[in-house]
């Protein structure tokens, strides 16, 4: 469901400008193989496509301070949110994009990024829709593309029909899976960091799956 727009988010996301690329600043090929740069160090790349209010990244990134985390969300007026959640938290080794997924390959260069996330991705139920998936093999060549020798791509949903039709995706592409789990919450994994969904998701009853996709 599309949230109401808050027009007001528009000023008040320059506050975050020291970490986050907003929707009137452009991100052009200029950023490809720089990203280091934006963390004023090398260290793997980790991004995680659609980021939400912020949860999961900033867990992530609280567990991982050698890591940097870009976080990329189409709508701003949700990624101001996690924006205030990493400036609460003061996670430094993370960068906020407003960015279409789907222009992914104009700011990442080959094998710059090491790890994708993707958490609860929009299923586009309708067959005439499968490719807008972000598991559709379509998306898969851009991951191969732009992920480092040994790169993993990390998916969960609640989406039973999505995840059957992932798992179809990943062999199709000759991906190897490892973790595959079609009720996460039932292995109880100390490491499983939540996403705002998924503990939605959770309380009434859904099972989560899980598997990690090796390129």
């Amino acid at each position: 469901m599309r949230l109401r727009r808050k027009p007001w988010v528009d000023e008040a996301i320059h506050d975050f400008d020291d970490f986050v690329v907003s929707r009137d600043q452009t991100i052009g090929e200029e950023r490809k193989d720089h990203w280091a740069e934006a963390f004023g160090r090398q260290a793997p790349l980790y991004v995680e496509l659609g980021t939400g209010k912020g949860d999961f990244i900033s867990q992530l990134a609280a567990r991982h301070p050698d890591i940097n985390f870009i976080g990329i969300e189409m709508q701003q007026d949700v990624l101001y949110q996690a924006a205030k959640k990493v400036r609460e938290q003061e996670r430094t080794n993370v960068r906020l994009l407003v960015f279409d997924i789907n222009h992914i390959e104009s700011i990442f260069a080959e094998g710059e990024v090491a790890r994708f996330y993707v958490n609860f991705c929009d299923p586009w139920p309708k067959k005439r829709h499968a490719k807008r998936r972000l598991t559709h093999r379509g998306f898969l060549e851009k991951y191969r593309h732009l992920l480092a020798p040994g790169g993993e791509l990390h998916f969960k949903t609640d989406n039973r029909p999505l995840f059957d039709f992932s798992l179809e995706e990943f062999q199709a592409a000759e991906l190897t899976l490892t973790e595959v789990s079609y009720d996460l919450h039932a292995e109880n994994m100390p490491d499983n960091i939540e996403t705002e969904y998924e503990r939605k998701f959770s309380a009434k009853g859904e099972k989560i799956n899980r598997c990690i996709v090796h390129f």
